[in-house]
């Protein structure tokens, strides 16, 4: 369920948000049923929707069946409260659905609590409207106040919880900076696969470093850091690293929550761009990956562009669509006309000039730092 205000800030069509919203949906086990959307000038704050368009999805339910109902903006308690004793069914907004998909897809300890933090802030302002009653981490006798609310005890088992899980991912991200440490006194550099979500990074490091990361056609599919050596041309060894994958409306929380992880992005000598090109919103994907490179202030570093799956682009006279590459060059920012590389992951194609244009780039930023 989605709603468009027309608002001139949204560069993605509202059809193509809920095609990402249903791929988001299905990454977590759901099966979709249906999709609405609604024009209007600014969401209600009581339902997010109109009441119209809330008897319309009420009517829904017999036909469908549906026991969930998901929407593509982040909504207060208040809304989502209303909504779940009108429906009465489950109701979650976008950020519940990734933060749930990342907790399917953390393996690692560090990543298990990272993605907690991330739920337990989420939560946190939403218990006085959902009413929600956590499983006891902690307390006992004497941990309540006298007349003290129950609500005020689960906001203050939350926060120790958040306090709790930040303690420990400092300890995490300090050890990881001892590998980082010992990786910059031995000269090799390192590189970073960035892009959004399902672009094929997981495929680009598997073909480049002779790998066996698994790697799926779901969004978030890799979510704690891998890192392989490779060969570049002149017999220069790099080491090569992924990590999670960006998408559109991708909560702070979380973004914050992954320091430890994302740091390597900011240790990375380069970083390597993967692009869905045979995506019809690859620039807009790329505006998304721009602005969270932003937030971590590393928009500014070395970078190569590998525009992806250019296989699927293929007409009957085997020849990609080279009048899109150069729409596409020109609606992205100036990085990308530089360092740029037609490539297959999942057909090697390209993987040899890719790998050339990654030496050309370490070592010209080796001679402008020296």
């Amino acid at each position: 369920m989605a709603v468009d205000t027309g608002s001139k800030n949204r560069s993605w069509p509202l059809s193509e948000s809920l095609d990402e919203l249903e791929h988001l949906a299905r990454t977590a086990g759901a099966r979709v049923v249906g999709r609405l959307s609604q024009q209007i000038s600014q969401p209600s704050r009581t339902y997010y929707i109109g009441k119209g368009k809330l008897e319309e999805l009420k009517s829904l339910k017999e036909s469908t069946g549906y026991t969930l109902v998901i929407f593509d903006d982040e909504l207060t308690a208040l809304q989502q409260k209303n909504l779940e004793d009108v429906l009465e069914v489950k109701i979650i907004d976008r950020v519940a659905l990734i933060l749930d998909i990342f907790s399917r897809h953390a393996k690692t300890r560090e990543g298990i609590l990272q993605v907690a933090l991330a739920q337990s802030e989420y939560l946190l302002p939403r218990l006085a409207g959902q009413w929600s009653h956590l499983e006891r981490l902690g307390g006992g006798i004497g941990t309540r106040g006298p007349g003290e609310a129950q609500i005020e005890t689960d906001r203050r088992l939350v926060k120790q919880n958040i306090a709790r899980l930040k303690t420990q991912i400092e300890k995490v991200r300090k050890h990881r900076s001892l590998p980082r440490k010992r990786r910059r006194q031995s000269g090799v550099p390192v590189i970073s696969l960035v892009g959004y979500t399902n672009t094929g990074k997981s495929s680009l490091l598997n073909s480049l470093s002779k790998a066996h990361i698994k790697a799926e056609d779901k969004l978030f599919a890799t979510l704690d850091p891998t890192t392989r050596r490779i060969n570049l041309p002149g017999n220069q060894a790099a080491l090569i690293s992924d990590t999670v994958g960006f998408i559109r409306k991708l909560p702070p929380g979380l973004v914050s929550a992954f320091r430890a992880t994302l740091e390597e992005l900011s240790e990375a000598d380069l970083l390597l761009h993967v692009v869905d090109f045979s995506s019809p919103t690859a620039p807009d994907q790329c505006q998304t990956v721009e602005e969270i490179l932003k937030q971590l202030e590393i928009d500014r570093k070395p970078r190569v562009t590998a525009l992806n799956k250019i296989d699927l682009l293929l007409d009957p006279a085997t020849k990609w669509d080279s009048d899109r590459a150069i729409e596409f060059i020109q609606q992205t920012t100036g990085s990308y006309q530089k360092n740029t590389v037609f490539i297959s992951a999942s057909n090697l194609w390209g993987l040899d000039e890719l790998k050339q244009t990654i030496a050309e780039a370490l070592k010209e930023t080796e001679n402008q730092a020296g």
